[in-house]
């Protein structure tokens, strides 16, 4: 492709990926009440177990229709995470054969599974971290908590946390692609150690290193999981490409 058809084709898989996930934003609508009560229910036992006061707030008269919005946009990048996984996919690997096209549907039924579990995992850790930093205030203090805020530290944390898990896919599609073989992948378990620990310290509270280590471990499994699959690519690849070179050199 030249570079004005590249443009093209970026332009139409951002369509159709936004197209995605604006049919999902619209279940997500539909499950906004549910999904801000399922929000409550950290702050509600962490206060009722410390013996306090905690409530979310809304701050200014737009904030709870700006916050279901926010919630519909979230839930409509989850739901729609198939399709525009796979337009992520299309993009980088618009000349494949029609035998490895099939690849796709391997990289999105990993790469789905992936993301969700990621925000499973944020979510599951969630509430040790509200119980972290709500326990910094004072006993005879009553938690006073902006809905924007508390929904933004949500988010950060559920929706990093999946994309984080499905970057591992991403290194394959990568080495699929004959941008990165096996042996950079897996030379760069240190530099690879140091991100996955500077994002979960960044992702979670500094002083919740369990939090960090019950992200940190899959994250590193996933890596090495990339790595291993990597590998069996490249070295499949090495033997096509000898295989090749003898039947070229029996027809000469």
């Amino acid at each position: 492709m030249s570079l004005g058809g590249h443009l093209i084709e970026l332009r139409k898989r951002i369509t159709r990926a936004a197209l995605g996930i604006l049919a999902g934003a619209v279940v997500g609508w539909l499950l906004s009440e549910p999904v801000l009560d399922a929000l409550r229910v950290p702050i509600g036992r962490i206060a009722e177990a410390q013996g306090r006061t905690s409530e979310l707030n809304f701050t200014t008269i737009s904030e709870a229709f700006d916050l279901r919005m926010q919630i519909a946009i979230t839930v409509g990048v989850v739901v729609a995470s198939p399709v525009w996984l796979y337009q992520i996919w299309a993009f980088f690997m618009p000349g494949l054969t029609r035998r490895e096209k099939r690849f796709a549907l391997g990289f999105v039924a990993a790469a789905v599974p992936l993301f969700l579990a990621g925000c499973a995992a944020g979510w599951f850790v969630l509430p040790n971290m509200v119980a972290l930093l709500t326990s910094f205030a004072p006993a005879d203090s009553a938690a006073i908590i902006s809905a924007k805020g508390y929904y933004d530290f949500v988010l950060k944390l559920v929706v990093a946390i999946g994309i984080a898990f499905v970057l591992p896919v991403f290194l394959v599609l990568l080495n699929f692609a004959g941008v990165l073989s096996a042996r950079s992948i897996l030379g760069s378990w240190r530099v690879a150690i140091l991100v996955v620990i500077l994002f979960t310290a960044v992702a979670t509270p500094a002083a919740d290193v369990m939090s960090m280590f019950l992200l940190a471990v899959p994250m590193m499994a996933l890596y090495f999981v990339a790595g291993f699959i990597a590998w069996i690519h490249d070295r499949r690849a090495r033997k096509a490409s000898d295989r090749l070179d003898q039947e070229l050199a029996g027809l000469r």
